[in-house]
């Protein structure tokens, strides 16, 4: 029921909100897709909006886990797991995934949030996201320490690398053959940690079945170098958006210019 209201919002944000449509076209058209191609993505972006509730604060929901086998030995290098996932399908429960099937014995998964301004939120955020198998932090500096200590005791640490970070955090990075301002912090923490990278989409299946965890190592060690790491997790994140296009946030500001903020990860990493 949630994912039938939220394609229907979905499609009457579109409608209604030029803004919104404009970027969504120009953003699918720079990755080289008309809108016929992604045109469902316009009822999925409403459909993760509408699934927090559920996802938030109901029973935990189906999840089927591909390729799980593979991620053991890379837990088994001891040197912690830096999940890395686009703006694609449920994000959300990406780390819900990955907190069931290996939180209890491989230790809990950090994720970072930004708090929201309002309390009550900020509350239920924090709520909602601090469960069995998984510790939400902060963005800031006190937070970015914590993925940091996280990694270096073996665990796991999880980001969405294709966010937009405040000036100072990032640098700027060719995605979809246009410059974008990229954070440097997933770079960083695999760089100093020795962390290894594991690519994670998490399908939405139809008809409320559940959701499907893909996931697959990182198909070369990141380079040494800061920028030419940071080109290549955007290219990591392209294929997976290429994977499932059709649930991909389009219309999210990814080339926007960055806000000014103080840089943290400069100083934890």
């Amino acid at each position: 029921m949630l994912h039938a209201l939220g394609a229907l919002l979905g499609w009457v944000v579109f409608a209604v909100s030029g803004v919104y449509r404009r970027r969504f076209l120009a953003n699918a058209r720079q990755a080289g897709y008309r809108f016929g191609a992604v045109a469902a993505a316009v009822g999925h972006a409403g459909r993760m909006a509408a699934e927090l509730p559920r996802l938030w604060l109901g029973a935990p929901v189906p999840c089927r886990i591909r390729n799980a086998e593979a991620i053991e030995p890379v837990y088994e290098r001891g040197q912690g797991v830096l999940y890395l996932t686009p703006h694609l399908g449920c994000f959300e429960m990406s780390a819900q995934g990955i907190a069931r099937q290996w939180g209890e014995r491989r230790g809990p998964i950090t994720v970072l949030y930004r708090p929201a301004r309002q309390a009550w939120l900020a509350d239920l955020m924090r709520t909602a996201r601090n469960r069995p198998g998984m510790l939400a932090v902060p963005t800031n500096l006190m937070g970015v320490r914590q993925m940091i200590k996280a990694l270096r005791r073996g665990e796991a640490v999880g980001l969405l690398p294709d966010q937009v970070p405040p000036q100072g955090q990032g640098v700027w990075s060719s995605f979809f053959g246009r410059e974008a301002y990229t954070m440097t912090l997933a770079a960083r923490l695999a760089l100093q940690t020795g962390a290894a990278v594991v690519l994670v989409r998490c399908e939405r299946l139809p008809r409320g079945q559940g959701y499907e965890l893909h996931m697959r190592a990182l198909d070369e060690p990141l380079a040494a170098d800061l920028d030419a790491a940071v080109h290549q997790i955007n290219a990591a994140m392209e294929s997976l958006i290429r994977e499932c296009p059709d649930q991909y946030l389009w219309g999210y500001a990814r080339y926007k210019q960055p806000r000014d903020e103080m840089p943290m990860q400069e100083q934890a990493v």
